[in-house]
């Protein structure tokens, strides 16, 4: 086992492979940016050290600075963690030639995903069924066009050297080819450095279900079931749960076949995932993400292995110490993820200081968190800012658990995502199971503002209180002495108002009578009305 690494990475993944670090007896290296020196990772780790200012292309992607500070600490490996370098095979072979251990996969897997026409024909020689469209690059819009009328629209143009959505664009009829053609090109240019654009058919309403794979040195592969990661926007995911509510045992057995046949014609080594679009009872495979995935927390808790320990042990050369029938899932567990974005407002960033930060608990609730009162959240970076995760027997128990948790969870001083969360969890298609790749676009209310709960109900009492002074004023009766307290609890047609400022009365508490007009939850305020 490593005596000490460095991780290449920062907010909640940061703070996550610490904790598994720690666990297994292994010093931590953090670095951070001017904008993250009262980050929770930075305030965790053993040694913490400065690389530059905020922006990422001179702090946390400058792999000079980060290999030469893992070497003059003395660590023996770096962990990328998931974004910035974690994907990038020139990255791995840097590490590598600078005599240190890169934890994950080798170069050339990485290289060989990361090229997404390259992995579809790797692929389709593995047998790995895959969705119809080009093994080539596209190279103008004429060819794409001829590419397209073979398919049948609707078509999906994607960048061949990335994922995450950028350079994505559906197609639906040859007039939008060309102007689609050239926006997919800029972006993918722009995000990647690398404007290849490929052509897939555009399958409407699929589910995303991915698979995770762990790999040894010595060829053993495994997988660790499926994730359901159909609620997505702008395909970027926003809820993922373990198992997902549409597969079979069956189909369950036939995807992790596929998984780990697509795994093992790379190479590949580490921890993985495997992406499928599913379709009318069909899969096709998507990509591989070579690395560790941020909805992992899920796998982990229905399979009860820790995925990061695993990724530093095989990376430090143990072998695997179980295999594929040892792999049971328990329970179902569901992750939402919370951003520094206003969700019902079109997801505008939100920037600012966390003020006040209230996590939840309880039995089979995990928060994975980056942020911590204090802590500045600014636009340089990813706008997660943590991931809620419940694991419970069944579904229905999960979802409960979660909204019971997403209730508990207190950001104050930033917009977050924590309402849209609720919002699903309340919704009746989600509840049933009855989800894909549109979801939102077939529940475009989900994102609609509403008037805030809270203010309506404390609105609502603070109308109640001052029709009664007026009334105590107007000599009808008094309802409280000065310097009374009030309680307000929830009564069957809605919360009541008590004077209980000289303590409950003997015997228990009153008959319950609701005040006229209100309803919602209870709150306790305190001092003269």
């Amino acid at each position: 086992m490593f005596q000490k690494l460095l991780i290449a990475n920062r907010g909640e993944i940061a703070v996550r492979v610490i904790r598994a670090c720690h666990e297994l007896g292994v010093e931590v290296v953090a670095v951070y940016s001017e904008a993250d020196r009262l980050s929770p990772h930075v305030l965790e780790a053993d040694e913490a050290y400065l690389i530059g200012p905020p922006p990422s292309a001179e702090s946390y992607l400058c792999a000079d600075k980060l290999i030469a500070t893992a070497k003059a600490t003395g660590c023996q490996a770096i962990h990328p963690g998931y974004g910035f370098l974690a994907e990038r095979a020139h990255f791995a072979e840097a590490v590598e030639r600078g005599g240190l251990v890169f934890i994950g996969p080798p170069a050339g897997a990485i290289a060989a995903m990361g090229d997404k026409t390259e992995a579809r024909r790797r692929m389709r020689a593995a047998g790995v069924p895959v969705v119809p469209g080009t093994l080539e690059v596209v190279p103008d819009p004429a060819r794409a066009a001829a590419g397209a009328a073979e398919l049948g629209y609707p078509v999906l143009l994607k960048a061949a050297a990335g994922g995450g959505g950028k350079g994505m664009r559906v197609v639906r009829s040859a007039d939008e080819l060309v102007r689609a053609f050239e926006a997919a090109t800029r972006e993918s240019q722009g995000a990647f450095g690398d404007g290849s654009i490929y052509l897939e058919k555009y399958l409407d309403g699929p589910r995303h279900i991915e698979i995770q794979v762990l790999a040894d040195a010595r060829g053993r592969i495994l997988h660790l079931g499926e994730r359901e990661c159909s609620i997505q926007r702008r395909h970027q995911k926003l809820i993922e749960e373990a198992p997902s509510p549409a597969l079979t045992p069956e189909l369950r057995r036939r995807m992790g076949e596929a998984a780990v046949a697509a795994a093992a014609a790379v190479g590949y080594r580490n921890a993985g995932t495997i992406e499928f679009l599913f379709h009318d009872g069909r899969f096709h495979f998507l990509e591989m993400n070579t690395r560790i995935q941020v909805e992992h927390p899920v796998t982990e808790l229905v399979t009860g292995i820790d995925l990061v320990q695993w990724q530093i042990r095989i990376a430090a050369g143990e072998h695997l110490a179980f295999g594929q029938d040892d792999v049971r899932l328990s329970g179902h567990a569901m992750e939402c993820r919370i951003t520094s974005e206003d969700a019902l407002n079109g997801f505008l960033p939100s920037t600012g200081r966390i003020e006040l930060l209230e996590v939840p608990s309880g039995p089979g609730v995990r928060w994975d968190g980056g942020i911590a009162e204090g802590f500045d959240v600014s636009l340089f970076y990813d706008p997660l800012l943590g991931k809620l995760i419940v694991h419970a027997p069944d579904r229905a128990t999960a979802i409960e658990r979660m909204r019971r948790a997403l209730g508990e969870l207190r950001i104050i001083g930033i917009e977050s995502s924590v309402p849209f969360h609720q919002r699903v969890m309340e919704e009746s298609d989600f509840r049933a199971g009855r989800i894909d790749i549109g979801y939102l676009e077939h529940h475009p209310d989900l994102l609609v503002p509403r008037p805030d709960e809270e203010v309506l109900r404390t609105m609502a009492v603070a109308a109640v209180l001052l029709e009664r002074e007026a009334r105590e004023r107007s000599g009808i009766r008094r309802i409280a002495p000065a310097g009374g307290s009030w309680r307000i609890d929830r009564g069957w047609r809605g919360p009541v108002l008590r004077d209980w400022s000289a303590g409950p009365p003997r015997g228990g508490a009153p008959r319950r009578s609701p005040a006229p007009g209100l309803t919602g939850e209870g709150k306790r305020l305190e001092g003269s009305p």
